[in-house]
């Protein structure tokens, strides 16, 4: 059963989308994450993806209590997976405490991978692995890393799972790359949660028939009223 994971990203306590990861281009759709993931969880979703956009640029884990709150209210009916900031084992300890179920790890684990097998000692990590035209992008997406996704995957031998985002398509509603994550699928140890792109219930059951799919993220199209997760539950159900 591949995993849905509607997605949270907190940007000074409020609920956000980046159009491509640009700061300057956000819509804001709540003031209340707390209440927007216990809405997930009340709709049947067993994990939320949250995303700290303040401390995947700055560093400064200022939206931590937040993440902190949201496991906790929804701690017995879903699990949380967060990333942004998430750069030393301490990140990851600090997170596992406060209930996090799965770290992802992105800008750290590209630029030291043994941090990954370090912080797997401590709670599951999510290999994040952001790409512009297959090149993996880094720091907030505003660098270039030189590395290339199809080379990535070895690097990762603890990985629990791969959140690959095609950044060119994050929060653009234009669907996501289905070559490109079949092709991922098969090459990662560990399975793929696709990100970026899902615009429609059909993206949501095209995303399914890809073999060794682990998950799928899903945040604008939900906020944005294209599909519900109930729907988004039930395509995948079919499936």
């Amino acid at each position: 059963m591949i995993e849905l994971y509607p997605a949270i990203d907190l940007l000074g306590g409020r609920v956000v989308r980046l159009r491509q990861g640009d700061y300057a281009d956000e819509t804001v759709y709540g003031d209340d994450p707390v209440s927007v993931a216990r809405g997930f969880a009340a709709a049947g979703a067993t994990w939320v993806h949250v995303v700290d956009l303040d401390a995947a640029r700055s560093g400064d884990p200022v939206n931590r209590p937040v993440v902190a709150a949201i496991a906790a209210a929804l701690a017995g009916s879903a699990e949380v997976q967060t990333g942004g900031g998430v750069r030393t084992t301490g990140d990851a300890r600090e997170l596992a405490d406060a209930g996090v179920a799965r770290v992802v790890m992105g800008s750290a684990a590209v630029s030291d991978p043994s941090l990954v097998v370090a912080a797997s000692e401590l709670v599951p990590v999510a290999v994040g692995l952001d790409h512009r035209n297959g090149e993996l992008a880094v720091h907030g997406w505003t660098e270039g890393s030189g590395l290339m996704l199809d080379q990535a995957f070895e690097l990762f031998p603890t990985a629990a799972v791969f959140v690959i985002t095609d950044i060119g398509r994050d929060g653009m509603l234009v669907g996501p790359d289905i070559e490109g994550l079949t092709r991922s699928a098969e090459l990662a140890g560990a399975p793929v949660i696709a990100s970026g792109g899902v615009s429609s219930l059909a993206d949501v059951v095209a995303l399914a028939r890809i073999e060794n799919l682990g998950g799928i993220i899903t945040g604008k199209a939900v906020y944005e009223g294209r599909f519900t997760v109930v729907e988004a539950l039930a395509a995948l159900a079919a499936s």
